[in-house]
């Protein structure tokens, strides 16, 4: 595996990969690798025979009072882990390099990113959007991997792939969960034993609402009982709990078609995201 932290050696080493004709998978992650980045790693593998891994922390996605500075790192450990699973290239930039001075340009992607998280971490997904396009842009894959933990980031990633005209697929991977359910997240190291604990509230709530909206009860009465629950479970703020259309995102009141229930609360110090599927009858 290369480790490569600037462009032209960046963009060296992929003239070399592509010269067998082969397709390539990129995977974007932030680092602090764990079982859910490595499943997406698996199923790069099955799209493509080479892969690539970005890690970069991206500051224009984190807001004043985030966790950009505490965020975990740990490349050493993160490269043995990739270069154990076959990874060819492992893209390392700097700010520097990915922000070079004088750099000037936003991304922004309309209607899919503006509730949910949008609307709780102002310019969130412009940053995102942003980063993830350069990705795109200085590893040139023929399909990239999210995982659909981030289901709202999927979305807008996508929407923006597809109004650009970028030659590329997305692939969503499904949300990887420790054997208690929680969705494994890098933010998970945070939590302390007991809020380990008092985390499973969140996927046990969106399953719970999950059934009585699809055995026909009011989407109303099913979230309303989802964010006691979280309540209860010490989870403040709670952010939001919402059904959404499983494709645009938009808001929905009754069930009748595919849908995602979407959660994010705060428990002690640590934001959790969470999602999942809703099916009508």
């Amino acid at each position: 595996m290369q480790t490569l932290r600037d462009l032209p050696a960046l963009r060296a080493a992929l003239d070399a990969i592509r010269s067998d004709g082969n397709p390539l998978a990129l995977v974007p992650t932030m680092g602090a690798l764990h079982d859910g980045h490595m499943a997406l790693v698996e199923e790069a593998r099955r799209h493509a025979k080479h892969v690539a891994v970005s890690i970069f922390v991206n500051p224009k996605q984190f807001g004043p009072n985030e966790d950009l500075d505490a965020y975990p790192r740990r490349e050493a450990k993160d490269a043995q882990m990739l270069q154990a699973a076959g990874v060819d290239i492992l893209w390392a930039p700097s700010v520097d390099v990915m922000y070079p001075a004088g750099f000037a340009t936003t991304v922004s992607v309309s209607g899919v990113s503006e509730g949910l998280d949008g609307a709780a971490r102002p310019g969130h997904f412009d940053g995102v959007a942003t980063v993830v396009i350069k990705l795109l842009n200085q590893v040139r894959p023929d399909v990239a991997l999210f995982g659909e933990k981030d289901y709202q980031q999927l979305a807008v990633i996508r929407r923006m792939v597809a109004d650009l005209d970028m030659d590329l697929r997305i692939v969503g991977v499904p949300t990887q969960r420790a054997e208690d359910g929680l969705a494994l997240s890098s933010r998970n190291a945070y939590l302390s034993e007991e809020e380990r604990r008092e985390a499973l509230a969140l996927p046990r709530a969106l399953g719970e609402a999950k059934r009585q909206m699809e055995k026909g009860g009011t989407v109303e009465a099913a979230i309303a009982k989802a964010i006691a629950m979280l309540a209860a479970h010490g989870f403040d703020p709670i952010d939001y709990v919402t059904l959404c259309d499983a494709a645009t995102l938009e808001p929905m009141t009754v069930l009748d078609r595919p849908a995602r229930l979407l959660g994010a609360a705060k428990i002690g110090r640590t934001r959790l995201i969470d999602n999942i599927a809703v099916d009508p009858a």
